[in-house]
């Protein structure tokens, strides 16, 4: 029997003024809030997004220490393709933990693949891979691994992409002294059509989990399409689709080998890092002299 959680107060901790939803996860939910205190300081814009834990989540042992957790992996990362967060903390009224970040304000990547479907143009393709990319390059090379990398956690702010919901993610080991020990296998959300083959088979995170991820969703801008389907990267690999794989419309053909290397079934097939692909995006043409129709 689900345990029915007491409701949220309009002000958590006495300081987040809680406004409306902004969106539900998988497992967490946010809210556009208002800072009382910034408010009350003379801040120009008090605005910021709370996020929780659902109810099914927020009921788990585990919950406070996996939204601090995301809190800790975000945290440590600083760069402007990264959300910014501000704070954990927890309210008193109902135990419920919580975090506060920044107010992105644009359009989620799922949203642009609705309004383009057929891809998105090789002269816009090109910059958002390239942030996307760096963003990415930036959580590796400071031991973060984000684990659910897929479009709906990409969002195209009025100052450029970034990256967020770390909720599944975790640090390479020793990175981070101190995090919560997780079960993550009780904490199984991976989505199914970004997931590499080997994480849906219980195997760990990796740099080439996420790399599977971010190609999938790079080979969807370019094409409007996913590159397997939407199926689950084991019934891909079961019927063999990364055999018929064709480089999508509005990708260049130059960069299209090093998305195929990152869309490999086979883990030990996927050998390009986040860092050498956005350097190849960086090197090919920037407007379209690539193709001649």
């Amino acid at each position: 029997m689900t345990e029915t959680l007491p409701p949220l107060p309009e002000v958590l901790a006495g300081r987040y003024r809680i406004e409306r939803l902004l969106g539900a996860g998988g497992m967490g939910l946010v809210y556009r809030a208002r800072d009382l205190l910034h408010e009350q300081m003379g801040a120009p814009d008090a605005s910021i997004a709370v996020k929780l834990l659902s109810d099914v989540f927020a009921a788990s042992p585990d919950a406070s220490s996996l939204l601090y957790s995301e809190f800790v992996l975000t945290q440590h990362l600083r760069h402007p393709g990264v959300v910014q967060v501000f704070d954990f903390a927890i309210e008193p009224a109902n135990q419920r933990a919580f975090i506060t970040m920044e107010l992105m304000r644009g359009l989620p990547l799922d949203r642009l693949l609705c309004e383009r479907p057929l891809g998105v143009p090789w002269i816009e393709l090109r910059d958002i891979a390239i942030e996307l990319l760096d963003a990415l390059a930036h959580a590796h090379s400071r031991g973060v691994l984000h684990g659910d990398l897929k479009p709906s956690n990409v969002m195209l702010t009025e100052d450029g992409l970034r990256l967020f919901d770390f909720g599944l993610g975790q640090a390479v080991n020793g990175v981070l002294a101190g995090l919560p020990k997780l079960r993550r296998e009780t904490l199984n959300a991976w989505t199914p059509s970004y997931a590499a083959p080997e994480l849906l088979e219980g195997g760990a995170l990796s740099l080439r989990t996420d790399m599977f991820a971010v190609a999938c969703v790079l080979f969807e801008l370019a094409g409007g399409k996913h590159p397997f389907q939407r199926l689950s990267g084991i019934e891909a690999r079961e019927q063999k689709l990364d055999r018929g794989l064709n480089c999508p419309k509005h990708l260049p053909t130059t960069c299209w080998p090093a998305v195929k290397n990152a869309l490999a079934l086979k883990p030990q097939k996927r050998t390009i890092d986040a860092r050498a692909l956005r350097d190849i995006f960086r090197e090919a043409p920037p407007a379209r002299s690539w193709r001649w129709f």
